[in-house]
C-alpha cells in the first residue's frame, strides 16, 4: 500500500502524518531534519507494518502550539496520541532526536509500546565523550558529519533548495532549539529513569558517527534492562539512510521479541 499524507488534531494541535503499509503497527519518530517525505527505508518496513510518519509539532506542515517548550511536552504529547488513534502493541522507532523522544515516552508509560528501536538517540549525557554541536555548524557541515558516505553527501549537498524548503528548514531548526539547546541534546534527569523500560529495546547505532559517538550506545544498555546493540559499520549518524538494507533487517528482529 502506497504512503498517504493526511492531517490530524490532537489537543488542538494540526500535525501532518504519513501512513503505509499493513500488518502490526510502527511509529517512526524522527529526528532534526523532519519527515516530510516517504523514504527508502519507510517504503520497506512498509512491507511488513503498517508505518506511522508524523511529523512532531513545530515541523514541516504541522502546527506550532504555543506548549511546545521542552522535549517533555512532545512526549505526553504522544501519549495523547496513541491513545486518540486507538493505537496498541506498537512498534516505536526512533531517531536521534525522536529516539529521546521514544524513551521519554516510554519512561512514562509502556503500555502501549510493543517494542522500542532507537537509532543513535540523544537524550543523556556521558561524562568523558565528546559529541559534535549541531548548532554550530554549517548547513554543508551538517550533512557532511552526518553521514559516512561522502559520495551520498555530495548528491545530496547538489540538490537545490526550493524557498518553501528551506523554509521548512528553518523551522525545524528552531524547533529543534527550542527542545535541545539548553541543555544540549539531553535531559539532565533522564538517565536516572531509563529502568523503567520494560519492552524489548534494540540500540541501532553508525560505527563512524561523528554526532553522537558509538560509545553512548554502551552507556544505554546498561541503564536499559535487557538492551541490545547494533553496530552498524561503515555508518553516520542515520543508519536508516545509509544502510536502508541492514537497518530493516535490525528493526523487523527486534519487533519480533515484541
Amino acid at each position: 500500500m502506497p504512503f498517504k499524507q493526511s492531517f490530524v488534531e490532537i489537543n488542538q494541535c494540526r500535525i501532518s502524518m504519513l501512513r503505509g503499509g499493513a500488518g502490526e503497527l510502527l511509529l517512526y519518530l524522527h529526528g532534526a531534519n523532519g519527515a516530510g517525505a516517504v523514504q527508502p527505508f519507510m517504503t520497506k518496513l512498509a512491507e511488513r507494518f503498517d508505518v506511522i510518519v508524523p511529523e512532531h509539532p513545530g515541523f514541516g506542515l504541522s502546527d506550532e502550539p504555543n506548549w511546545l517548550e521542552n522535549i517533555h511536552d512532545l512526549a505526553y504529547f504522544y501519549l495523547d496520541f496513541m491513545r486518540t488513534m486507538g493505537l496498541t502493541r506498537v512498534h516505536i522507532v526512533g531517531s536521534s532526536i525522536g529516539g529521546w523522544l521514544a524513551l521519554e515516552i516510554a519512561v512514562r508509560d509502556s503500555s502501549r509500546i510493543a517494542s522500542l528501536m532507537l537509532v543513535a538517540p540523544s537524550g543523556i549525557q556521558v561524562p568523558g565523550l565528546q559529541t559534535g554541536d549541531i548548532f554550530l555548524w554549517t548547513p554543508e557541515q551538517l550533512v557532511r558529519n552526518t553521514l559516512f558516505d561522502q559520495a551520498l553527501a555530495d548528491r545530496m549537498l547538489s540538490h537545490a533548495v526550493s524557498p518553501e524548503q528551506m523554509e521548512t528548514a528553518i523551522k525545524n531548526r528552531f524547533t529543534v532549539a527550542r527542545l535541545a539547546w539548553e541543555p544540549r541534546l539531553h535531559n539532565p534527569f533522564l538517565a536516572k529513569w531509563l529502568h523503567r523500560i520494560d519492552v524489548p529495546t534494540g540500540i541501532i547505532w553508525g560505527e563512524s558517527d561523528r554526532i553522537l559517538p558509538v560509545a553512548y550506545a554502551d552507556e544505554f544498555k546498561k541503564r536499559i534492562p535487557h538492551a541490545e546493540v547494533n553496530v552498524v559499520r561503515r555508518c553516520g549518524h542515520l543508519p536508516q539512510v545509509e544502510k536502508v538494507d541492514e537497518f530493516c533487517d535490525i528493526v523487523f528482529r527486534i519487533a519480533n521479541k515484541g
